[in-house]
């Protein structure tokens, strides 16, 4: 069968938000389809149903809702993974 999986993670130096870059991943079937990187600021995707997608994406409230994962999830999972240092 097909399956569809997203994958994230946050790179970072610091703590700062700055220093922290969230991307945010879909794949279908194995192959990355569509991405979103807070360095890049919105969805880009990689296949012809990805482009459609990213489009859709990032003219709508996800885009918001993704972009804020970077303080919501990132920062804030960081700081906890320093403060145990």
């Amino acid at each position: 069968g097909f399956k569809m999986y997203t994958v994230h993670h946050c790179d970072f130096n610091s703590t700062e938000l700055k220093d922290i870059q969230y991307v945010l991943s879909y794949y279908y079937n194995k192959i990355e389809v569509t991405r979103f990187d807070s360095d890049v600021g919105k969805f880009v995707g990689y296949t012809e149903y990805g482009v459609k997608t990213a489009e859709y994406w990032n003219s709508g409230a996800y885009l918001t809702q993704v972009k804020a994962e970077k303080e919501t999830v990132c920062q804030y999972n960081i700081g906890l993974d320093y403060s145990d240092v």
